[in-house]
């Protein structure tokens, strides 16, 4: 006979699948694993299943006849969906059992969001899974493709798993891993490990807000410490980039994405790559290194090198103000995305206002610019992650549960884990899209570091278009615990400390000291 059934595992996974047949000498088993089903058009909701085709890695399995004989393949799958088309010949076939063993890395969760709002609860939920999926030996960009570390990816990774479970392994290992990558240029490959070596300048400066991200939240000197060799080389690589005619980083080598808003030729290395970024004089990219720049700064304050600190801190100035004097357009009161101002994206001001390049009093105006218009180069998934740290340091973070349609739209597509891009993607699963569980603690909980080390807190809620929220964040120390109501009459509730650390509460011009323990909370709006 031929025989085909399809199962399906309700939610994506990543598993060791096991099958246990009998008899069945001669016979031919095809399992095909598949995070969607497909048709001419290629994906739609991802719970259809009629009129739809699987496609997608596979296995196939040839029984000798014995008895429980178990099949199972040497590394894991990554699927929602398995077919098994069966052909026998001879001898009947006996089919046992079939079951996946889940594998990733033994991440706990011990942080926690809840809220009055349901649909964040389902983003919770759908982030973590994507979160999870994407971490084993190292973290992933995707588990069903690629199965990469990625500097982009796992910045976002890190300060995810920082804040949901607290491990900070992984996160570590990343960092020694990609200072490990760098080449004789001296910046990170993009990936790592990988026995094919690929270059994305920006992923380096990434990695550097990576190593700045792990002193605020650790106290581990001698670690960050480790890693300041690293941070030079990949700044001597891009200082020798700086054109000194227009004073903005010149051509850079290698593949310059930033975002897949670009979706470029069908060739990777013109895909993400914005106006600029071949040729030289990218205000994005000049901006980005602006912003590295200013994390840079602060690891050289802070261990012995104050002189480097002030050669970077003239370089970023001038960085900032020769992007501004050759790529802001007076007519539209926007950056350019270079100097020849043909192209206007979110991403050039987010980096202006992470950078420092736009005035501090001309930030929030810029912002809401930005954010209201639909002829800009719109951010995706990605570096929506940068797009909320701006509205966070713009005074705006308020409207940040207002911001998460886009995740919503996916969940309401039948995905149970985040994609890589806006439809059509290519990856059902990708890490750097579970950013909203670090923003619901960081943001709208506002729990983060008042100090290196998370040596003290602050937490500065913004509960936007919520009534109430409830969080938890593992410290070091132990469990670092909210609970706010809001109401028209202010804010109220309870932040309880682990033994040992302090910190702030913030609120608009309120400011409490917190204390270890339970503090009580009761701020009015101020009018």
């Amino acid at each position: 006979k031929k025989v085909s059934f399809l199962i399906d595992q309700k939610v994506l996974t990543t598993a060791f699948p096991e099958l246990i047949v009998s008899k069945g000498k001669g016979s031919r088993i095809k399992l095909t694993y598949a995070e969607a089903l497909f048709d001419k058009n290629g994906k739609a909701n991802r719970n259809d299943i009629e009129n739809r085709y699987i496609k997608g890695h596979s296995d196939i399995f040839m029984p000798e006849g014995g008895e429980n004989r178990l099949f199972y393949t040497l590394w894991f799958r990554t699927y929602r969906y398995i077919q098994v088309d069966i052909e026998t010949q001879n001898e009947p076939l006996v089919l046992n059992d079939l079951y996946g063993k889940f594998s990733a890395y033994p991440f706990t969760e011990n942080g926690s969001f809840e809220s009055d709002d349901p649909s964040l609860a389902a983003i919770w939920e759908v982030g973590w899974r994507t979160a999870r999926l994407c971490a084993h030996e190292t973290y992933f960009d995707c588990p069903y493709y690629e199965q990469l570390q990625y500097v982009g990816d796992t910045r976002i990774q890190a300060l995810v798993s920082l804040y949901v479970s607290g491990d900070d392994r992984l996160m570590r290992k990343a960092i020694k891993l990609f200072d490990w990558s760098r080449s004789n240029e001296g910046i990170t490959t993009s990936r790592y490990p990988s026995n094919r070596h690929q270059y994305i300048p920006p992923f380096s400066m990434y990695w550097i807000n990576m190593v700045h991200d792990y002193w605020m939240h650790r106290d581990d000197a001698d670690f960050v410490k480790s890693c300041l060799p690293g941070i030079k080389s990949i700044l001597d690589w891009y200082t020798a980039k700086v054109d000194p005619k227009t004073g903005m980083l010149g051509p850079t080598p290698h593949w310059n994405y930033v975002d897949w808003a670009w979706r470029g030729n069908n060739d990777y290395a013109s895909g993400g790559v914005p106006p600029g970024g071949f040729y030289g004089g990218s205000s994005i990219l000049t901006l980005q290194l602006a912003y590295t720049l200013k994390d840079a700064i602060d690891l050289f304050n802070e261990f012995g090198e104050p002189e480097l600190a002030k050669k970077y801190s003239v370089l970023k100035e001038s960085l900032c103000k020769s992007t501004m004097n050759l790529c802001w357009d007076d007519k539209r009161q926007l950056i350019a995305d270079d100097a020849i101002k043909t192209s206007f994206s979110q991403h050039a001001h987010i980096m202006g206002i992470l950078s420092d390049a736009v005035a501090v009093d001309k930030q929030k105006e810029l912002f809401e610019k930005t954010d209201s218009d639909l002829s800009l180069t719109q951010a995706t998934f990605y570096y929506r992650f940068y797009l909320f740290r701006a509205l966070k340091k713009v005074g705006l973070a308020e409207r940040y549960t207002s911001m998460l349609q886009p995740w919503k739209d996916m969940i309401n597509m039948g995905l149970t884990t985040f994609s890589e891009t806006p439809e059509p993607t290519r990856s059902d699963c990708h890490a750097w899209s579970s950013s909203p569980l670090y923003d619901f603690l960081a943001t709208v909980c506002g729990i983060e570091p008042g100090s290196p080390g998370f040596k003290t807190v602050i937490i500065e809620p913004h509960l936007g278009t919520l009534k109430s929220v409830k969080g938890t964040v593992p410290h070091p120390a132990g469990d670092i615990l909210v609970e706010f109501t809001k109401s028209a009459s202010g804010i109220q509730g309870n932040v309880t400390l682990p033994f040992g650390l302090t910190g702030q509460f913030v609120q608009g011009e309120n400011v409490i000291q917190l204390k270890a323990g339970e503090n009580k909370i009761s701020v009015n709006k101020i009018k």
